[in-house]
C-alpha cells in the first residue's frame, strides 16, 4: 500500500468537482472538426520527447537519451505508420480518418509538421548539446579538427579494425544499384578514374557492428582550457570517409556524402492461409530483413543534386520523403554515450523498493512463503517503484519450484534477451508441472526474440501457443494453480505491463497479485479461450477485449451520464497511452455535455478535442513525460459514491478493444482502490512534466506558480515508495 502524505501530494484522492451541464441540440458528435488526426498527435508526443532533450532542467546525459528516443520512434513511426499510408495511396485507398483526413492528405500533414522538428533537433544536437558536453569534458569532434598525432591514430584503427570489415560497391553498367538496408548509414562516393577522367560512383554501409562513435585513447586527448577530456571521440563515418583512398587505390576521391534510409517494415502476413503460424512469421521476418519499399531518405544538408538526385531515382522516393539535416545522421545511436560514468550528468540513481508486507520478519525467514503473503489479501506492486525481481519474478520463480504447484499458464508479449521469466517457466517444466505459454509471435519487432523463445519453451516440454487468428494477444495474465490441503487453489497475477525486467525498470506498470476464486475462475476460462475451442462470452469480474471490453467501458461512461441527468455528482479519471477509439470518444463528449467532469491522463496519442464549448468544456487532457515512461493504465468511475478502479492492459483504441486479447480487473480491495486513486491525484497534480491539451491540438507544459513548489508526479511516487518501504 502507498504510504500517503499529504505534504508530498499537495491534495488528497481525487475531488469531486461541480456539475456543468451543457445545453446542446442537435451536435452531430462524429463531426470531423471534433477529432484530431492520430499520427498528428503521435508527432505532438514525439515533440514532448524532444522538449525533455531541449530542456535545461534535464540532466545532460539524459539529454542525449531524449534525443535519441525521438529519433528512434520517429524510425519506428516511418517504418510502420507513414509506410502504411504510402500502400494506402498506392492502392488509391481514400477513406477518411475520424478527423476528415484522406492517406495522401495525411502525408502532406506529417512531413508540414515534422520537418520544423527534425531541423530542431539537429539543430540544437550540434549548437547546444555538443558545445555544454564539451564543457564538461566530452568532446564529439569532427576528423578535421584532429591533430596530427590523432589522425594518425585513427588511420592505424581504421587499417585494422573497420577496413577489413567494409565492402566498397561500385554502380555502373556492371554492377547495378545494390541493395541498402534498413535504417542503415551509409556514404555515397563519387571518385574519378586517372585514366579515363570520368567519375564513378560507389556506396559503402558504415558497419553496425562497430561502435558508432570512435574514442581516442587517453595519451591523444588533447587538453582544452587546462582540462583534460573525459572523453573525446569522432564519429565512425568520418574516420571511414578521411581513409577512403585505401578503399578505392589509384582513383581520386572527388567527395562523399552520408546518407541512411527507412524502410517499410511492417510484417504483411494473412494468418488464415498460414497452416504454420511460427514458419509464416520466420519467412516474413526473412523478407524485413531485406526490406520493403523505402520511405525516407535522411541525407546532410548540402549534399549535391547529382548524388540526391541519382539516389532518389533508383530508391524511387520524391521531394517530400527527403530529410536534409545538420550534423551527424542517426541520433538514435547518442544512446552509447549513457554508458559513460558521469553520474553527476544523468538522474539519481533509483533502486526499487520491497512492498512491505514482503518485508516482514516470518518472509524474510522464509517462515511465509509469497503465496501465503497474497491469501492475506491482494497486492498491488506499482513498477518501477516496487521491485520487479521482488514481487513478480518472485512469484514466478517460487511457483516454479513449489512442490505443491501443479501448473502455471501465461502470456508472453514482450520479454528479455535473457529472461528469467522464460528460464522459471523451463524449470517449472523440467520439475514436471503442467505449464502452457501464449507467446504472441506478432509482437512488432519482437517477433524474432519471441520465435527464440517459443522454440527453447518447447524443447523443454512447455506446451506453447501462438494466439488467435486475427488476433494480438496483449493482455499480461499469470495463472498458477497449487495444491493445499487436498484443495486447489489459484493465484493470479494481472497487469499493465509486459514480462520484462528491463522494461520493468524504466515504464511504470501495475499489477494485482490475487487469489480471489472469481479471478482464478475467470482466468482459468480466459486460457482455454485463448489455448483451444471456446466461445466464452461472459466472465465473473473481468472486463476481456474483444469479448465484453468495449461494452462495459461504454456502460460505465453512459452510467455516470444517468447519474448526472439524476441530479447526482460524477466524475470520470482515466490514464493510458493512447486515446484514438471515435466510439469512446463520441461517449465521452456526450457525458461531458451531461456534465460529467473528466479528466484524462494520455501519455500519447490523443484524438479528442478537449475544452470546446458545447462538447467537451467538462474535459481535462494533460499528458505526463518524463524519466519513466508512462505505461500503466487505470480507469476510475464514481458512481455516485461507489467508487469503481479498474487496471489492466487495454488503451482506448479501436485495436485494444476489438482486435486484440485484453483483460481489464476491477480493484476491489478498499485500501489498493485508494492507493489508485492517490496516484491519479499525483498525476492530476504534477506541475513539472505534465503538459495540457489545448482544444487548438496544442500542447503547454505546466510550471508551477510563484507561491507553489514544483511537484513532479514520478519524484513523488519515488518518495512515496521510500516512504511507505521505511515504515515497513
Amino acid at each position: 500500500m502507498l504510504h500517503r502524505d499529504k505534504s508530498l501530494t499537495g491534495q488528497g484522492l481525487l475531488q469531486i468537482m461541480p456539475k456543468s451541464k451543457t445545453t446542446v441540440a442537435d451536435i452531430n458528435l462524429s463531426d470531423p472538426q471534433y477529432y484530431f488526426n492520430r499520427e498528428l498527435s503521435w508527432l505532438e508526443f514525439n515533440n514532448r520527447v524532444l522538449h525533455e532533450a531541449t530542456d535545461l532542467r534535464t540532466p545532460l546525459l539524459e539529454r542525449l537519451k531524449f534525443m535519441a528516443i525521438f529519433s528512434s520512434n520517429l524510425d519506428e513511426f516511418f517504418m510502420v505508420r507513414v509506410a502504411a499510408l504510402k500502400e494506402q495511396v498506392a492502392a488509391k485507398v481514400r477513406k477518411l480518418t475520424p478527423d476528415g483526413r484522406t492517406p495522401s492528405e495525411q502525408l502532406q500533414a506529417i512531413r508540414e509538421r515534422l520537418f520544423p522538428s527534425v531541423m530542431e533537433a539537429h539543430q540544437h544536437f550540434e549548437k547546444v548539446l555538443r558545445s555544454q558536453l564539451a564543457q564538461e569534458g566530452i568532446y564529439l569532434l569532427d576528423y578535421m579538427d584532429l591533430n596530427l598525432d590523432q589522425r594518425a591514430y585513427l588511420q592505424n584503427y581504421f587499417e585494422g579494425q573497420i577496413f577489413p570489415v567494409l565492402t566498397p560497391l561500385a554502380i555502373d553498367p556492371g554492377h547495378p544499384f545494390p541493395h541498402i538496408s534498413n535504417l542503415s548509414l551509409n556514404l555515397a562516393v563519387v571518385v574519378k578514374d586517372p585514366d579515363t577522367g570520368k567519375e564513378l560512383f560507389a556506396r559503402v554501409k558504415v558497419p553496425e557492428v562497430l561502435p558508432r562513435f570512435v574514442p581516442l585513447p587517453e595519451q591523444l586527448r588533447q587538453r582544452v582550457k587546462k582540462q583534460h577530456p573525459i572523453w573525446m571521440g569522432v564519429p565512425l563515418e568520418q574516420v571511414i570517409a578521411h581513409n577512403l583512398e585505401t578503399l578505392f587505390p589509384g582513383m581520386n576521391i572527388q567527395e562523399y556524402h552520408s546518407f541512411r534510409i527507412t524502410r517499410n517494415s511492417d510484417l504483411a502476413l494473412e494468418e488464415e492461409e498460414a497452416e504454420d503460424l511460427l514458419l509464416a512469421i520466420e519467412q516474413e521476418l526473412r523478407k524485413r530483413r531485406l526490406g520493403g519499399s523505402v520511405v525516407r531518405l535522411e541525407a546532410q544538408v548540402g549534399t549535391p543534386e547529382s548524388v540526391r538526385g541519382m539516389l532518389m531515382e533508383e530508391l524511387e522516393l520524391k521531394e517530400a520523403d527527403i530529410y536534409e539535416v545538420e550534423g551527424p545522421l542517426g541520433l538514435k545511436d547518442l544512446m552509447s554515450f549513457m554508458e559513460l560514468p558521469l553520474p553527476h550528468l544523468k538522474d539519481p540513481p533509483w533502486t526499487p523498493t520491497v512492498p512491505p508486507r514482503l518485508l516482514s520478519p516470518a518472509v524474510e525467514e522464509g517462515l511465509e512463503d509469497f503465496f501465503s503473503v497474497i491469501r492475506r489479501g491482494d497486492l498491488l506492486v506499482h513498477h518501477p517503484y516496487d521491485s520487479f525481481s521482488a514481487t513478480v519474478l518472485r512469484f514466478i520463480t517460487q511457483a516454479a519450484y513449489d512442490p505443491e504447484v501443479l501448473a502455471i499458464k501465461m502470456t508472453l508479449y514482450r520479454t528479455s534477451g535473457d529472461s528469467p521469466i522464460v528460464n522459471a517457466l523451463i524449470a517449472a517444466a523440467e520439475n514436471g508441472k503442467q505449464v502452457a505459454v501464449l507467446v504472441e509471435l506478432k509482437a512488432r519487432f519482437d517477433e524474432e526474440n519471441n520465435i527464440n523463445w517459443a522454440r527453447k519453451l518447447e524443447q523443454a516440454g512447455v506446451h506453447v501457443v501462438y494466439g488467435l487468428v486475427g488476433l494480438k494477444t496483449h493482455t499480461k495474465i499469470v495463472l498458477v494453480v497449487r495444491r493445499e490441503q487436498d484443495r486447489i487453489h489459484r493465484y493470479v497475477h494481472i497487469g499493465t505491463g509486459n514480462y520484462n525486467p528491463k522494461t520493468a525498470r524504466v515504464y511504470t506498470d501495475l499489477g494485482l497479485l490475487s487469489c480471489r476464486e472469481d479471478l482464478g475462475a475467470d482466468l482459468t476460462d480466459l486460457f482455454n479461450y485463448l489455448t483451444g475451442y471456446s466461445r466464452q462470452r461472459s466472465y465473473r469480474k473481468l472486463l476481456v477485449a474483444p469479448v465484453n471490453l468495449r461494452d462495459r467501458m461504454t456502460a460505465m461512461i453512459q452510467r455516470e451520464i444517468d447519474h448526472v441527468c439524476n441530479g447526482e455528482s460524477a466524475r470520470i479519471v482515466a490514464k493510458m497511452n493512447a486515446l484514438v477509439d471515435p466510439k469512446i470518444i463520441a461517449k465521452l463528449y456526450e457525458a461531458s455535455q451531461a456534465g460529467v467532469q473528466i479528466d484524462l491522463i494520455v501519455r500519447g496519442m490523443c484524438c479528442l478535442r478537449p475544452g470546446v464549448k458545447g462538447i467537451s468544456e467538462n474535459i481535462r487532457v494533460i499528458s505526463v513525460v518524463g524519466r519513466f515512461l508512462e505505461h500503466s493504465r487505470i480507469y476510475y468511475f464514481y458512481n455516485q459514491g461507489q467508487e469503481e478502479v479498474y487496471i489492466g492492459s487495454a488503451d482506448w483504441m479501436p485495436r485494444n478493444l476489438d482486435r486484440r486479447v485484453e483483460a481489464v480487473v476491477p480493484v476491489e480491495d478498499p485500501e489498493i482502490a485508494k492507493d489508485l486513486q492517490e496516484i491519479l491525484a499525483i498525476m492530476l497534480a504534477d506541475n513539472r512534466q505534465a503538459w495540457e491539451l489545448q482544444s487548438d491540438g496544442s500542447y503547454i507544459q505546466r510550471h508551477p506558480s510563484e507561491d507553489a513548489k514544483e511537484q513532479c508526479a514520478q519524484k513523488v511516487l519515488m518518495e512515496m515508495a521510500l516512504s511507505s518501504s521505511e515504515v515497513g
